[in-house]
Formats: C-alpha cells, structure tokens, sequence
C-alpha cells in the first residue's frame, strides 16, 4: 500500500479500510499498517480482495474521495463517488455533443489524431536507436504509415453533419483500429532487451496470455484511473464519451482521453521497464488455463514505476512552462470541458515536446 500524490493504493490481498474520525485506517490482518486523514486524498485505486467499510466509504462519498474497485490484473470493476456535483450546464453540454454526429466527429477525430501522432513517436524513437538494418526498415515503413493516416484522418469527410451518430464515426473508428495494427506489428522492434521473455505477437487482454500483455493492461488499468479522477473533478461524466461507445458501466469518457495518453505514457513505460529490466520474468506467475499475472511484488514495481513517471517533465503545446507528466490528466480534462463550453473550437490533444 503507498498514498502518492493523493491517491491510496491498495494492493495486499485482505485489506480492510476503516473510519477513524476524519481518518482512514488500513488493517491487514487486524493490524493497522496506516493511517491516512481524508483531506490528504483525492481517490483510493483498490485491487483484489480489499473492504471499505461503510462507515469509511460514507467519508470518502462526503469528501468528493473516489473509490475505484480494480481486479487483481488491474480491470475496472467499478468507481463509487458521493453525489453533489452541480456542473450540470457542463454535462448538458457533454450529452449534447455526444448525441451530435458533427460534434462526436469532430471530437473523435482529435483523440485519435493525437493518439496516432504519439504511436508515430514511439516508432521513429525506435527506429532512431535500433541496430538491425532490416528492424530499422520495418520501424520507418510504419511510421510512414502512421504518417499516411494521420493526413487522412485530416480530411474534412470526417466531419459529419446529417448523417446517423454511428455511421458518422465508424470510419474514425476505422483508422483508429488500422493504426493500432500497424503500431503494434512493430511493437516487438521497439524492445531492446528481454525479447524472448517479453515476445509480443499481439493484444490479448481479459484475461492477457502473456508477460507482455499483463504489463500493458495494468498499467492501461493505472491510467484509466487517473483519466477518471481527472474528468471527474473536471466537472464531466466519464461515462459518456465519442470515440467509445456509451454502454452501462463503460467509461466511454475515460477511454476517449487515454487512447492519445497510452503511447506516451502507458506504452513507452512499458518499453522503459522491459529495456531496463526493472519488470522480469520473475515478477509474472501463470495461472491454470494460460491467464497470466503480476505478482504482489510485480504490482508494486509497476504502481512505484508509474508514479515515478508522472514526475517527469515535458513540454505541453500550449504552456511556455514546463509542466510534470501527472498534470496532463487534468489539463486534459479542463480542455475537453472548455471545448464543450465553447471557449476555445477545438479539442486539442496532448502530444509531448
């Protein structure tokens, strides 16, 4: 268990959050291993087999705290937040633009574009540092594919206005899931060490089927939490999104803001672990029928590594100020509840300097 930057995560099988006051009490076997006043948190991240109490999630849901329920590989099950929000011009507005194909479309577009845009970095990083001549030409042949479908994502055809909501974003859906397929038919070029232990063939997720696989999931899981929290105390529901589908107990909202995120934060950590042998084999355990997890002390490395990154500094278009990677969530947020404000006209997607 760890608070980094007002956030509790809850890993160890068994624990027990309690109320103490104005205070958290984490137990694990009838033990207090911490203790946490509420005003220090912003949200609780829990894996697995962890209680909150009533009387402690009475004060989470009083204090605006977030709980989010994860299973032990990192998969949302659910996020419980008190009622009280009163931003609900901003949410009209949100369910406006979901229900608009000119709107959807033209806020679609710029997740995808943005997501694109870092897929491409992350290919031509590689194919800046790879040895292989050959690995080399594969790398720079999907960058310039990646580059090809970013100008066509352009197009003003992808902007609708009459036609019907899915028919309008099923083409940007379209080059969504080719540029996913050509970013990861290269994914394996992109590691340096551990490529036998670490062999990406492609996504499988619930549950995944190998190292790989587990590590991208749980740390997709740890950025989907913070675009939650995010969008959240945005004002916005992460529920109701564009690009994803709006379906019970699918945060369309949160996916919307990670997919410009995963290749920046989500995959190239990712990369970094793996090419620096800080995740290894012997952080992964295998489980009957070929589902494959972290171990308690894989989790660990992973949250710790996570937080470690958010710490980093980069550039944001539109800042002179150099700004920590753990902000964009949040100035992303803000953007996307100014665009449907009608403050600025677009959406405009992080792309790091």
């Amino acid at each position: 268990m760890a608070v980094i930057q007002n956030t509790l995560y809850l890993t160890t099988p068994g624990t027990v959050v309690a109320r103490d006051h104005l205070t958290l009490r984490v137990e694990i076997g009838n033990e207090t291993r911490l203790t946490v006043p509420i005003h220090h948190l912003e949200s609780i991240c829990a894996f697995g087999r962890v209680v909150v109490t009533p009387p402690a999630m009475a004060l989470c849901w009083d204090r605006q705290v977030a709980v989010h329920y994860h299973t032990e590989g990192g998969y949302l099950l659910a996020q419980v937040l008190g009622s009280g929000d009163t931003r609900y011009l901003l949410r009209r507005a949100q369910y406006a633009a979901a229900d608009s194909a000119e709107s959807a479309t033209r806020i679609a577009r710029r997740f995808v574009a943005g997501k694109l845009q870092n897929a491409r970095a992350n290919v031509l990083r590689a194919g800046r540092e790879v040895d292989d001549e050959s690995e080399q030409k594969k790398l720079l042949e999907a960058a310039a594919e990646l580059g090809r479908l970013i100008r066509r994502l352009g197009h003003d055809r992808f902007i609708a206005q009459t036609c019907e909501l899915r028919e309008a974003l099923d083409p940007i859906r379209g080059l969504e899931g080719l540029g996913a397929r050509v970013y990861f038919s290269v994914f394996q070029y992109m590691l340096k060490q551990q490529r036998e232990d670490f062999r990406f063939v492609t996504r499988t997720r619930r549950p995944p089927r190998d190292r790989i696989n587990c590590l991208l999931s749980f740390i997709y899981a740890l950025v989907r939490h913070d675009c939650l929290a995010a969008l959240t105390t945005a004002g916005l529901d992460p529920y109701v999104g564009w690009l994803h589908a709006t379906r019970a107990g699918r945060p369309a909202c949160a996916l919307d803001l990670m997919e410009e995120l995963r290749p920046c934060l989500a995959e190239r950590l990712a990369l970094t672990l793996i090419n620096r042998r800080q995740i290894e084999p012997r952080h992964f355990r295998e489980r009957e029928g070929g589902a494959v997890e972290f171990t308690d002390r894989g989790r660990k490395e992973v949250i710790q590594a996570w937080q470690q990154r958010k710490q980093a500094v980069v550039k944001h278009a539109l800042f002179k100020e150099p700004i920590r990677l753990g902000q964009v969530f949040s100035i992303q947020a803000k953007l996307l509840a100014r665009k449907l404000r009608g403050d600025i006209p677009d959406y405009i997607p992080f792309i790091p300097k």
